[in-house]
């Protein structure tokens, strides 16, 4: 397994003030991009001149799944991966439990599941599913 991303995030259910502050901080989004899944989750990748990267992601909350699993802002760490399964399986093997159950957000383009450690600090673990030629 290779990590191709490791950043933080904000999951959020209100992204207007997340955004403005880190636009004060010098970051300017540079794709804002709606991923249509089960969950409706709109991801907003944020990145400064520095190269850091932070994202901030809303949640449909009209999902009882989500409003569960978000009941307040939280921070994550965005770990993308070339093998979801493989991280998956890791994670749950050192104790993370998935916060929607066993499902996972599905779109055209991507895999994820927030994940939470058992000391508490989350992960959201993510594969982007490239085209096949």
């Amino acid at each position: 397994m290779k990590i191709t991303t490791f950043n933080p995030q904000i999951m959020t259910k209100n992204a207007d003030p997340v955004v403005k502050l880190f636009e004060e901080l010098g970051f300017e989004k540079s794709h804002d991009q709606l991923e249509i899944g089960e969950l409706k989750v709109e991801g907003i990748r944020m990145k400064d001149a520095n190269g850091f990267h932070v994202d901030v992601s809303v949640a449909n909350v009209s999902n009882s799944i989500t409003e569960q699993a978000l009941p307040h802002d939280m921070v994550a760490i965005r770990m993308n991966v070339d093998d979801f399964d493989e991280a998956y399986g890791l994670l749950k093997k050192h104790g993370f439990t998935n916060v929607y159950g066993e499902e996972t957000v599905k779109a055209k383009t991507s895999k994820s599941a927030v994940l939470i450690s058992p000391s508490g600090f989350a992960i959201n673990l993510i594969q982007h599913i490239k085209k096949q030629a």
